[in-house]
Order: C-alpha cells, then sequence, then structure tokens
C-alpha cells in the first residue's frame, strides 16, 4: 500500500506563476545558471542555484550560499510572491509537449515506502551528487523540486482527475521552451479521500526521474527523525515533494548514442563486424529512427542503417533484453572495447530531444558513428525495477520536465 498523501503547499501567486517556475537545476551548468538568471528577480533558478547570487569563482557548496537560498525563498514568502495553502490538497499537474498531454498528480510520497522499497529505483546515486541537494533541502527546510514517480492507472484517480479538469486552473501559462502547464487545486473532502484511498491500492511506484533528489529528501528525513527522536512519522519531514504519472501517461524519450573511436578498426572492418552481431539493411541518407523494439539506427558517415536484433540475443533477464544493453553487450564491449560507458570518454550520450539531426552532426564532427535507439518502455522500466535491478546508463530520457517553483513542500517550520 502506497501512503500518497495530499499537503499544504507553497505556491506561486498566479500572476507570477509563468514568471517564477523554472526547469529543474541540474538541466543548467553554472554558467548557463547565471545567464539564466542576471537581471531576474523572479526565476525560481535563483533559490534552486544560489551561487548564481555569489561571484562566479565563489565556493558553490560554502554554507553561506546554502542560507542565501533559504533568505530568497523566506523574502518571498514574505513580500507575496507565493501563497500558503490554507487546506490539505492534492495538485492536478499538466504539461502538454507538441500538442501531447500527460497529466499527473501532485502530492507527498512517504520516505518509509521509499525505504521499504514499496517506491522502488532503478539507478544507483552518488553521495557527491546527493550532498547539494542534502544541504539546499536541509537549509531551506523546503523541497523546492518535484520527485517524478510512476503508477500503474486507477481509474479512480482518474475520474477526480477528469472531473476537477472540467473547471478552470488555477496556473495557465506556456514556457519559453513552449511547454503548456496547466495546475488545478484539488481540496473537496471528498475527493481527497477518495485518491487516498485509491493510492492506498497501489502496490509499487517507481521513480522515474529524479533518483538523487529522492535520496536526498530522504536523507534530509533521517537526519529531523535524528533531531527529534519522539516523531510520530506524522511530520511533513517523512514525506517528500512528488508529482505522480499513471504509466499510459508518460512519454519516454530515446538516449542516443555517439562513438568517438573504431578501437582500430578500419570503417569497412566495423561495419562487416556489425554485419555479424546484427541484422543489417542500409536505408540511405533520409536518418532512420527505429519503429520498434528490437531495432537500431545506425549513421555511419553519409548513411543510414537499419539494424535488427537477432532473436537469441535475448535473455529473459529484464535488464540484459533492453536495447541499449543488448548494443552495449554485443557490441560496444567486444568491438569497441567500451568496458564501462559511464566514464569511457569515447562514448557520448545524446537526449532524443534534440533529434537524429544531431546524431549526424556529431558523425560529421567530432564522433564516428552513432546510434539511434528505440525508446525504452515504461514497463520495462517497471519490470527492472520489480526484480530490483539497475537499468545501463542513459536508457531513459523523460520529456517535458516538471517545473521547480510551482509546488512547494515545507517540511518543517
Amino acid at each position: 500500500m502506497a501512503k500518497i498523501i495530499p499537503f499544504y503547499a507553497v505556491r506561486p501567486r498566479a500572476d507570477l506563476a509563468d514568471k517564477i517556475a523554472a526547469l529543474p537545476y541540474d538541466v543548467y551548468n553554472r554558467k548557463e545558471a547565471y545567464q539564466k538568471v542576471l537581471d531576474d528577480q523572479y526565476s525560481f533558478l535563483r533559490i534552486d542555484r544560489p551561487e548564481t547570487q555569489f561571484p562566479a569563482d565563489y565556493d558553490m557548496y560554502a554554507p553561506e550560499v546554502y542560507e542565501k537560498a533559504r533568505d530568497m525563498l523566506g523574502d518571498m514568502i514574505r513580500e507575496g510572491y507565493f501563497v500558503q495553502e490554507e487546506k490539505r490538497a492534492y495538485y492536478v499537474y499538466e504539461l502538454v509537449m507538441n500538442g501531447r498531454s500527460q497529466v499527473g498528480i501532485g502530492a507527498c510520497a512517504s520516505v518509509d515506502d521509499y525505504e521499504n522499497q514499496i517506491i522502488k529505483k532503478h539507478e544507483n546515486t552518488r553521495a557527491d551528487k546527493e550532498a547539494d541537494r542534502i544541504r539546499h533541502v536541509d537549509a531551506c527546510s523546503a523541497q523546492t523540486g518535484p520527485i517524478f514517480l510512476a503508477y500503474r492507472r486507477r481509474e479512480g484517480i482518474e475520474q477526480e482527475v477528469c472531473k476537477i479538469r472540467k473547471t478552470p486552473p488555477v496556473y495557465d501559462f506556456t514556457a519559453e521552451d513552449d511547454i503548456t502547464h496547466r495546475v488545478w487545486i484539488i481540496d473537496d473532502a471528498d475527493s481527497v479521500e477518495k485518491i487516498q484511498r485509491e493510492f492506498e491500492q497501489v502496490h509499487s511506484v517507481y521513480i522515474a526521474d529524479g533518483h538523487h533528489r529522492c535520496a536526498s529528501a530522504v536523507r534530509v528525513s533521517q537526519m529531523r527523525r535524528e533531531a527529534h527522536p519522539d516523531y510520530t512519522g506524522e511530520e511533513e519531514f517523512n514525506y517528500f515533494l512528488s508529482v505522480l504519472f499513471p504509466d499510459d501517461q508518460l512519454m519516454i524519450m530515446d538516449y542516443n548514442r555517439v562513438i568517438k573511436s573504431f578501437n582500430g578498426y578500419s570503417e569497412a572492418e566495423f561495419l562487416e563486424k556489425v554485419q555479424g552481431i546484427f541484422g543489417t539493411e542500409r536505408m540511405g541518407s533520409e536518418p532512420y529512427h527505429p519503429q520498434h523494439k528490437g531495432e537500431i539506427g545506425m549513421y555511419l558517415r553519409d548513411t543510414w542503417y537499419r539494424l535488427t536484433v537477432k532473436e537469441e540475443c535475448y535473455t529473459g533477464d529484464p535488464v540484459a533484453d533492453l536495447d541499449v544493453a543488448v548494443l552495449q553487450r554485443d557490441l560496444l564491449e567486444p568491438v569497441l572495447g567500451i568496458l564501462d560507458p559511464k566514464v569511457d570518454q569515447r562514448i557520448d550520450f545524446v537526449g532524443g530531444i534534440r533529434g537524429l539531426k544531431e546524431l549526424e552532426r556529431r558523425v560529421h564532427t567530432d564522433a564516428k558513428v552513432a546510434f539511434a535507439m528505440y525508446p525504452t518502455d515504461i514497463h520495462e522500466l517497471f519490470a527492472v525495477s520489480d526484480a530490483g535491478k539497475l537499468m545501463p546508463p542513459k536508457s531513459t530520457w523523460f520529456e517535458p520536465k516538471l517545473r521547480s517553483g510551482i509546488l512547494i513542500h515545507k517540511i518543517e517550520e
């Protein structure tokens, strides 16, 4: 049973939502973050990346940097940029990208569910990446960026979502990246109770995106529990901010690969190796995107090829049978010598949002060959998580991104 609860959100004033809402903190490098907030008094990126308020060479992990985030958030609340919800509520959050809509529920998920593996992960996290968000959440006593969770559709939840979407949203704006964001508030007692009961029938919830933010929120909760040994489990620090999407709403995009070396082979020798591993069909000069699982697009010099995974390559293992895993196991490792794609400098990863033309550009500049992957299916992700296993690096690319600053969860006053 998943414990997914309504909460007292801190959220932007309606006329400022489009100005405050910001892409997640980890979308930007430090230079880009500075440029983004330059002369911008509203962007939530200022709070999510508080080092932008200091000189460029300042230690971005210094205690005063996180204190600055806390102070800016407090100032914006006091000055009326944000409102504090007076009733516990769920929030319907719709994202529209290229005419496609996906709709989730803004809520708080249970730290205990994470620790008891009701909320399941498919990636390991790195302590150094967690440390920054731990300090940020702890200093602000607030979670400012929602974790992207997924669950198997519940008709009762969908009924409540459909009902509230017939009313005017509290927010409705299109950001500079052409993604439309709409938010509705569900605070009717009967609807809130129904949604909470429906989530209690969900046996597994899955982290789709935001593993480091999730692990950081859990660690801060553990710290607060240590500081409050008499805690009851109902305090806000026992929960973390999330937006939960049913499995039929999510879009996972391809996460493609570019390779910078043939590992000593000539181009012709490399192509011969590929033909010995996969079914190989020359497709011509037009970009080729795989049409289903078991197909991989390959761009070599000026030509696209369709590679087909042979049936005997599949093992029945949910990780080993992912297309990205097959490519790694059968070609990149034995032929190109790429043993660890997380650290090998000869491989780079290109999110599907950038399109196949970006793969062509890379091959014509700094790479030798590119591979266009068919997107990992959400149920493949579920299967890996249910098996207690981990996805290979760079297996999924989720679009569109949830914005930070639209919903904030205060974990302690």
